[in-house]
């Protein structure tokens, strides 16, 4: 019976005629299917409750179980295809907070709660504005693939936005130097926890977007609580960094913490070290490349030599040419000629980019930080910090001076600003 059929049937209930047939059981629950499915408040709730009569069905991947509260229960199932983004173990007797939708299992007519994502309930208020906020975004695309941009292969460019306090910018430093020195790092200082952070950074970006040129931007923090990694879930954080020019990789909090800004940026690294990993190649392999192509087109031009001479003796063998061999044999000998002048030449440039390869390592190795401090330099900081101007420092200050075999702590005792 089709669903017109359905409906014609309900109004002559409605009006007390029973002269058409009646309803399969199959009509019926698909009916009442229909009429749960149609309902847009029912396709996507979040119930809160307390798990129980819990199956994995190994299997097949799918999770059945109930959520129950003092008065009531729902039967409750969720596929394969949204398991393997869960982050915790089921276990009758947790008390979770789950989104999805309500339908009918046809076959026996039950209702179910067909759920799609579900966090533990002791986060409370935080982790229900954290899934409506990801499932508004991720309605309006802010999380599609076809969004992201690509992270380049080479960044010679790169900003890094994370708290001039803490450890997160000397990780990533540390890093950049060690891959790829040549790259030009620009830090931009901004709170990265408490009531004005996500704002404070959303304005950072829009300032980005407007004065800098960059490759790849990185925004970082070290791990913590929920609540100290909220402002990466906030909503003008996450539109602010959908609207970047530049892409964006995201390195908030340890490997487990999953934020918004995850998200929605164009890359997620594990960590802040694991995104500097990322955004810049390795200086050592790319000089192991560079020799092993080299080394190929040496041994490629002096193969394609010795084949097209060994080619020209057996020419000079066959009995066609025995008559003109004379002629031949002067031609020959300028042939060799000019072949030992190509491979000459072939060496040369060969040796000139070995040259070339050789000064660009030298150049890395002047760049490096220890090569200067073993000229007899010293690198001042002032807790921590690099100091780039007597502006950065007061009288009486404390700095430590960095050499090449430890730290020297120095007071300032006066400045005076050259002309």
């Amino acid at each position: 019976m089709g669903f017109s059929m359905i409906v014609q049937f309900l109004n002559d209930l409605k009006e007390g005629q029973m002269k058409i047939s009646l309803l399969t059981v199959s009509s019926l629950n698909n009916y009442v299917k229909s009429l749960l499915e149609q309902n847009e408040y029912l396709q996507n709730v979040l119930v809160v409750g307390e798990i129980s009569n819990f199956k994995n069905h190994y299997s097949s991947g799918h999770l059945y179980f109930s959520l129950k509260d003092k008065a009531s229960v729902v039967k409750c199932v969720m596929f394969k295809t949204f398991t393997k983004n869960l982050r915790f173990e089921l276990a009758d007797g947790m008390s979770i907070v789950a989104r999805g939708r309500i339908s009918i299992y046809e076959q026996t007519g039950q209702y179910q709660f067909y759920v799609e994502d579900m966090q533990p309930e002791g986060a409370g208020s935080l982790n229900l504005a954290f899934e409506r906020l990801k499932e508004k975004l991720k309605k309006e695309g802010l999380f599609d693939e076809s969004n992201k941009k690509v992270i380049p292969n080479f960044a010679q460019k790169i900003g890094v936005i994370t708290s001039e306090t803490g450890s997160v910018f000397h990780d990533i430093l540390q890093v950049l130097k060690r891959r790829f020195p040549l790259a030009e790092v620009l830090f931009f200082p901004v709170p990265v926890q408490g009531k004005t952070a996500a704002s404070a950074i959303a304005s950072v970006i829009f300032s980005i977007n407007v004065n800098y040129k960059l490759d790849v931007l990185i925004i970082g923090r070290g791990g913590g609580s929920v609540e100290e990694l909220w402002p990466f879930n906030e909503e003008i954080l996450a539109r602010a960094i959908f609207s970047c020019k530049t892409p964006v990789v995201s390195a908030v909090g340890h490997e487990t913490d999953f934020t918004i800004c995850d998200f929605v940026s164009d890359l997620r690294a594990p960590t802040p070290s694991a995104a500097a990993e990322l955004v810049v190649p390795d200086q050592n392999e790319i000089f192991s490349r560079l020799t092993v192509l080299l080394s190929f087109f040496e041994r490629t031009l002096v193969n394609v030599i010795e084949f097209e001479k060994q080619n020209i003796e057996n020419l000079m063998l066959s009995k066609f040419l025995q008559n003109t061999s004379k002629i031949l044999q002067e031609e020959l000998i300028l042939l060799e000629l000019n072949l030992q002048k190509i491979h000459e030449k072939t060496v040369n440039k060969i040796y000139l980019l070995k040259e070339n390869l050789t000064k660009l390592a030298s150049r890395i190795d002047v760049l490096s930080p220890l090569k200067i401090l073993k000229m007899g330099y010293a690198i001042p900081e002032k807790n921590s910090n690099l100091v780039r101007s007597i502006d950065d420092v007061s009288e009486k200050d404390e700095i430590d001076l960095r050499v090449i075999d430890g730290k020297i702590a120095c007071m300032i005792i006066s400045k005076e600003k050259l002309a």
